[in-house]
């Protein structure tokens, strides 16, 4: 039986002998196209092509690129594990053509490759083909269709609708008709019973699409519109992990060599044998061996999990694999990390990066985890109190299960569940409606419309000049409107343009727009694919007038002093604190630099100190900071530090500051040699995310600003101290005083509170049984209030007190009720703070049942909130 590396090396071998160029996979975490996180496709890193903008380097191509799907129009994350055949992290397979041949070969080589290389059994083979769409004005794929007719039965050639063969990556965008290909893996017995033809394309576990020939012709505008592309093309695509299910006669993929290594270590982990079937602790597995190729892939190529964005992505997949081997494995310390190993033996040679990387992502992923297990802790305990509240009712209201997923990073499916065995229910439909307000809310703030782009220039591209020139006659190509946060902007791409755009870490270009007389401001530059777009206000008043673009001089000086510093410092951290410190991310902009890089401990003081010495030698020697472009295999050998993440073509540009000390590939502006950047200081250092430090620094005319600052605020202190000379000396006595006046303060603090205890026990009122306490006092600060009211709780039984103060100007309320009266009147401080206090005082707070407290900015509602909480009794 072939092997999964086996039948890899054949689809490549088998396309590079039809004249394809073998090109390595893009990063899976995207970063030059606003429309997508991820690479969800193989087409992604051809996009420029399929669109016009920019030519390809070859005419055909073939590779195996690492997607994500779980997020946005294709999204397959709940189907993963349940099912046999879906996947979050996956690879595709693909051949390419741009603009050389068309539906004729792809259709050939695709059945030549399945029933000749592979020696699928062509009976167990279905096609299917676009029956056009009225609607959109398009007619049935004739063409593909007679091209199958030459080696497929005409009633194994089956027509698809829109949903399922026209393909589209997104909501605009290149797209085109498919066709694809079905393969049948019921046994003989089964298909003689049922033909595969009717269970095409309707989500049969064992009669599944293996391939999809996409014909790229149109493009998708904004309005809906399709318009066609300059040039047709070919974009095929294979599930990898299908087609070696297929290959291997599995009756699923993860029973494959692709998935069973990763399944047998997790079995040995959690000491449990997986047994293949359709429960819980079988799906645990398959989620566990999907989950992992997804989250480790995706923090090798660059992104480490987060609350926002694709790190958010990443983090929600990995606290699903928790949250699966946590319930249904009964395991309950980290486990996902203690798969890397296998994970990056089983890829080296096809994708070395996460091999390279292996102990850094462990370190990440561990530390993940173990911060989603210990919110797992607190949201049980979260969940347990939301279904003793909900024993009336039956319920969880949709409220508190958006606060679980909110808070505590909760799914909703493990709310639903804990619920289940509970004998409740989830308010669904509120939670749902909890969720569109936040999408709501966030949209409102980061949501960018873009209009149709308006051509005035047809089959040009835009060249990027700004290495050798900061100023340069153009013309604009096109142009759109944009609208973000309710505020209208234009996005202007010029044929020829001195304007960096955003990218590697470094800011873009701002300048101005010369039309005439006319000054059109360029507030940014930023990259859309390879496509440069310059951001203005306005639009000049005659824009098919020629241009002179002029980039703001000084502040690219300033960028480029940063961006320079930025590689003297990368290699001095290298030499300082070992060789397994690489970047993780950057920004470059005119007033400083910020560099993550991994490092599993706190920078010293002394290690700054030997970086920052190191740094400023290099500076002070002057040296030449040569840019040469290259083959990247020679920029390899000549020992370019290349970073996890990037795509690079095959001519790269290589930054080299003496070839002893830094060279690495940059696409970024520097300047002519070190000694412009005058001096260069660390200002922070400081802890990103599991294994990932930052430090924020200055250089050149910054850094001197900086210093100076420095010694300003230092002669200010000098100027408050009595012992001038001594700074050190002096602030030490401040603190030694400042700590014995606290202690006298706490005492006295202590001997009030008892007196005002002992005043309030005089107050007390028995109402329904229960002694209330309720009054406005003055106390210094919010926690003095909270230990008042544990104190007099302490001193009363069956008791409830309310207590508020104004404290500099602000409103705070504690609230305590004795555990006797917490189950005989079924009251809790923290509803009672959250529906009747909190709006009163405009603020919010929390607590336990027995005890809650709230701060807020009115103050002139107490004598209602005591009232109020009275009346309860």
């Amino acid at each position: 039986m072939m092997t999964s590396a086996q039948i890899r090396s054949q689809f490549l071998d088998f396309f590079q002998s039809k004249g394809h160029t073998i090109v390595p996979s893009a990063p899976i975490v995207l970063k030059d196209d606003p429309t997508l996180l991820f690479t969800n496709a193989g087409m992604n890193q051809f996009k420029d092509y399929f669109l016009g903008n920019k030519k390809a380097p070859y005419n055909r191509a073939a590779d195996t690129q690492k997607c994500l799907r779980v997020s946005g129009k294709h999204n397959d994350l709940e189907e993963v594990g349940v099912d046999t055949y879906h996947h979050t992290m996956f690879e595709m397979l693909g051949n390419w053509s741009f603009d050389d041949y068309f539906k004729k070969e792809a259709i050939e080589w695709s059945w030549e490759l399945l029933t000749e290389v592979y020696k699928l059994d062509k009976d167990k083979l279905y096609v299917t083909i676009f029956e056009g769409d009225e609607k959109e004005g398009l007619p049935k794929d004739e063409e593909a269709y007679n091209e199958w007719k030459k080696y497929v039965a005409e009633d194994r050639i089956l027509l698809g609708n829109k949903k399922d063969n026209f393909w589209e990556m997104g909501d605009t965008g290149p797209c085109g008709p498919c066709t694809e290909i079905h393969v049948d893996c019921r046994s003989d017995n089964k298909r003689k019973q049922v033909a595969g033809a009717s269970l095409v394309n309707n989500d049969h576990p064992q009669v599944i699409e293996i391939w999809n020939n996409v014909f790229i012709q149109f493009n998708r505008k904004k309005d809906g519109s399709l318009e066609p592309l300059p040039a047709k093309h070919v974009d095929t695509g294979m599930g990898f992990e299908r087609l070696v299910r297929v290959i291997q006669g599995k009756q699923s993929n993860y029973d494959t060599d692709v998935f069973t290594g990763t399944i047998a270590e997790i079995s040995k982990i959690v000491k449990k044998e997986y047994k293949a079937g359709d429960d819980k602790e079988s799906i645990a597995f398959r989620v566990l061996a999907d989950h992992i190729r997804a989250i480790s892939f995706c923090v090798a190529d660059g992104q480490l999990p987060s609350n926002t964005g694709a790190g958010y992505v990443i983090r929600r997949i990995l606290r699903r694999a928790v949250r699966y081997y946590y319930s249904y494995l009964d395991y309950k310390q980290p486990l996902l990390f203690q798969l890397l190993p296998a994970i990056a033996t089983q890829f080296e040679n096809v994708f070395p990066e996460l091999n390279a990387q292996k102990d850094f992502v462990a370190r990440v992923i561990k530390e993940e985890e173990e911060a989603f297990l210990r919110t797992l802790d607190k949201g049980l305990r979260k969940i347990e109190e939301a279904m003793a509240q909900s024993q009336q009712t039956k319920t969880i209201n949709g409220a508190t299960a958006f606060e679980l997923l909110d808070t505590f990073g909760f799914p909703i499916d493990l709310t639903i569940l804990i619920a289940a065995e509970n004998n409740l229910t989830v308010d669904e439909a509120g939670f749902k409606t909890e969720m569109q307000q936040q999408k709501n809310r966030s949209r409102a703030a980061t949501s960018l419309e873009t209009e149709d782009w308006i051509t005035l220039i047809d089959d040009v591209s835009n060249k990027f000049v700004g290495y050798d020139s900061l100023e340069t006659k153009s013309n604009i190509i096109k142009y759109r409107k944009v609208t973000a946060k309710g505020k209208e902007q234009y996005q202007l791409v010029l044929d020829t343009t001195p304007f960096y755009a955003e990218s590697g870490g470094q800011v873009g270009d701002t300048g101005v727009l010369q039309f005439g007389d006319e000054a059109i401001e360029v507030t940014n530059t930023k990259k859309e694919n390879d496509l440069i777009i310059h951001f203005t206000d306005k639009l000049p008043a005659a824009i098919e007038t020629a241009v002179t673009a002029k980039v703001d001089t000084a502040r690219r000086k300033a960028i480029a002093v940063h961006h320079s510093v930025t590689h003297l410092m990368h290699a001095a951290l290298r030499t300082v604190l070992g060789k397994h410190v690489a970047q993780k991310g950057s920004l470059v902009n005119n007033d400083y630099l910020r560099f993550d890089f991994s490092h599993f401990a706190k920078v010293t003081n002394e290690e700054i100190a030997a970086v920052e010495k190191m740094v400023n030698e290099k500076i002070r020697e002057n040296i030449p900071v040569v840019i040469k472009s290259m083959h990247k295999d020679e920029a390899v050998a000549l020992g370019a530090m290349a970073l996890f993440g990037e795509k690079y073509g095959d001519i790269v540009r290589v930054v080299i500051m003496d070839p002893g000390y830094s060279i690495e590939l940059c696409g970024g502006t520097h300047v002519g040699s070190t000694g412009e950047l005058g001096i260069f200081k660390i200002q922070h250092e400081s802890a990103v995310a599991a294994g990932v430090r930052r430090i924020e620094a200055v250089c050149g005319a910054a850094a001197e600003s900086y210093i100076n600052e420095q010694f300003v605020a230092l002669d200010e202190i000098r100027g408050l101290l009595k012992n001038s000379k001594d700074i050190p000396k002096s602030i030490q006595y401040l603190q030694s005083e400042n700590s014995l006046l606290s202690k006298r303060i706490e005492g006295l603090e202590a001997r009030q509170l008892v007196g005002i205890r002992n005043e309030l026990l005089q107050q007390d009122e028995i109402i329904n049984n229960v002694t209330f306490v309720g009054a406005i006092i003055e106390v210094s600060n919010a926690d003095a209030l909270k230990k008042l009211c544990t104190d007099l709780k302490s001193h009363l039984h069956d008791s409830v007190i309310v207590l508020c103060s104004n404290i500099d100007g602000k409103a705070f309320v504690a609230i305590g009720i004795a555990d006797t009266v917490v189950a005989a009147k079924n009251l809790d401080a923290t509803r009672i703070i959250k529906e009747q206090v909190a709006g009163l005082i405009k603020g919010g707070g929390g607590g336990q049942k027995n005890l809650g407290t709230a701060g807020g900015q009115d103050v002139s509602n107490f004598k209602t909130i005591i009232e109020k909480v009275k009346s309860l009794l």
